[in-house]
């Protein structure tokens, strides 16, 4: 019996050793990826945590809140249309719940947009802001639109970029592209309860760190990223355990949320303006952004020729024009009007 119970017992122990030595190579990564991005802005009190966020521009501007996608932080929106929009407006850049510097408070409750938009919310209400454009892109085209229904006067105009927004055929994939859907496949491992928070503390971040870049370039297809791209967005904020996991929760639930909230999109009033590339391989600009542009009484669809997912890299002329257009159509239908620029 001893015998037979050798090789089964040797196979455990290298099994254990190999996983002890990865979760030592993921602690000692953390470390460094998380002294070379250290937050750059302040932290705001929410229910039961904080949400790091970035303010630029002029305090008494009208303000725009800056929301970025799944697998990266604030530092994609800053670095596409930041420091652009702070010469017009007062921005507001927000790490999502579980994202770059901010808490997750609900733990994987906070996978719902929602909740996050109810998180938004008060962290928005804590900096004296009651009212502004939200600006999102992808998973948050979702987020921005669970906060205009839940929180209308709150919500002065919604920019949505390539965002996603209905329900697709196939549930078991977010993307459509192979790289992007091997990462959705990681994605959904990484959200299980208990083989995920093994995954993340100690294959997320070597793995990642060999399909991050591949991941990018096809989110950014047929563009390329820009130069230095994950050094100037912190991007490897990502492979760290417990946001690895946040972000696959996002990922993973997404279908079943916006199957909830599609059907309330016709109650949204405010005036919107849906922009998406016709090259966009990760999101179908058919079953999401035309789908919601046409839902939203005062919607208007941008169709970009030859622009694929990261429509705010591609065009942020046409981001800027967009959140323009809002504030000019509140100056009509609200007499809210924007502060000169300067």
């Amino acid at each position: 019996m001893f015998n037979s119970l050798r090789m089964p017992l040797a196979i455990f122990a290298i099994a254990a050793a190999a996983l002890g030595g990865l979760a030592v190579i993921t602690a000692v990564g953390v470390g460094r990826i998380e002294q070379a991005n250290p937050p750059s802005g302040r932290f705001v009190e929410v229910q039961g945590g904080r949400l790091h966020l970035v303010e630029l521009g002029a305090a008494d501007a009208p303000p725009v809140v800056l929301l970025h996608g799944a697998s990266v932080n604030l530092g994609d929106m800053r670095l596409a249309l930041g420091d652009r929009l702070a010469a017009t407006h007062r921005v507001i850049l927000i790490d999502r719940p579980g994202h770059g510097w901010s808490d997750r408070p609900g733990g994987s409750a906070d996978a719902s947009p929602a909740r996050q938009a109810k998180i938004l919310h008060q962290a928005l209400e804590r900096i004296g802001v009651p009212r502004a454009i939200l600006v999102g892109h992808s998973w948050s085209g979702a987020l921005a639109a669970a906060f205009a229904l839940d929180y209308p006067q709150s919500v002065a105009g919604l920019v949505l970029l390539a965002p996603v927004s209905h329900p697709w055929a196939n549930g078991a994939a977010w993307p459509d592209s192979v790289i992007t859907a091997l990462l959705a496949g990681i994605a959904r491992s990484a959200a299980a309860p208990v083989s995920g928070q093994l995954f993340g503390r100690t294959l997320a971040l070597p793995l990642g760190k060999v399909l991050l870049g591949l991941g990018m370039q096809s989110a950014f297809a047929p563009q390329v990223p820009p130069p230095d791209y994950f050094a100037r967005t912190g991007a490897e904020l990502l492979l760290r355990p417990a946001e690895f996991t946040a972000n696959a929760e996002d990922i993973a639930q997404i279908q079943q949320f916006v199957t909830e909230q599609a059907p309330r999109y016709k109650t949204i009033q405010v005036p919107t303006v849906v922009l998406t590339g016709d090259a966009d391989e990760a999101l179908s600009p058919e079953i999401h952004a035309k789908a919601i542009a046409k839902a939203i009484s005062r919607a208007k669809l941008v169709v970009l020729p030859g622009v694929g997912h990261m429509v705010h890299f591609a065009a942020p002329e046409r981001v800027i024009e967009a959140i323009a257009e809002i504030d000019t159509a509140n100056v009509r239908h609200v007499g809210l009007a924007p502060r000169a620029e300067r």
